[in-house]
């Protein structure tokens, strides 16, 4: 009895910690939606052909890939990046989208003026480091999960302006809140200044 007593002790404390555990990484997101500095990222589809995955669109931007050398600490002797962060500095341009300035492999020497804004990334191992080349960036933001059905007429329009097709038409953009540590967490999806679709705090 006591055996089996303590097993749904065990069971309960466990229950208790993945929900406290989960609770936090809500509560955590939902900070950086409210307090993280605001910017627009524009959208570049990944696959033209295959850009919607069941519920969620795949989305790549102008800052997913990054001149070498935009790299401020580029390691010497070493011709291939190897795993780990990457702080990439961004700034508001004049059409309303950030673009990147400068970038640090780890963390940046600097911190960021008030019109600039620090955006965390992951570089995968084995991306040249010669001049000339780019590295690929992942920031955590490469989808947007949309309501079912929505999709499809989004992943046209898409299709459209990446080939040119409504080249009066604005690009769609990604709002992203980005926390003092660099983190970023997908507010909305843009069409213009038209919000699509907005993600909810909690």
């Amino acid at each position: 009895m006591m055996a089996r007593y303590k097993l749904v002790v065990a069971a309960i404390v466990l229950a208790l910690a993945q929900i406290g555990f989960l609770g936090w990484m809500i509560v955590g997101r939902a900070a950086i939606l409210r307090d993280g500095k605001e910017v627009l990222l524009k959208v570049e589809p990944v696959d033209p052909r295959d850009l919607l995955r069941g519920d969620y669109v795949r989305l790549g931007y102008d800052i997913s890939r990054i001149e070498v050398e935009m790299i401020a600490n580029l390691p010497q002797g070493e011709a291939a990046a190897a795993e780990g962060p990457i702080i990439v500095r961004l700034k508001k341009d004049a059409d309303g989208f950030w673009r990147a300035t400068s970038a640090w492999l780890g963390a940046a020497t600097t911190p960021a003026p008030d019109d600039e804004v620090d955006l965390l990334g992951q570089v995968s191992n084995g991306w040249s480091l010669t001049p000339g080349s780019t590295i690929s960036v992942d920031y955590g933001i490469e989808r947007f999960y949309v309501p079912e059905g929505e999709g499809l007429a989004i992943e046209e329009e898409m299709r459209k302006r990446n080939a040119g097709a409504e080249p009066e038409l604005r690009s769609f953009g990604i709002k992203v809140a980005v926390a003092s540590d660099g983190s970023g967490q997908i507010k909305a999806l843009m069409d213009g200044d038209t919000m699509l679709f907005e993600e909810p705090l909690y």
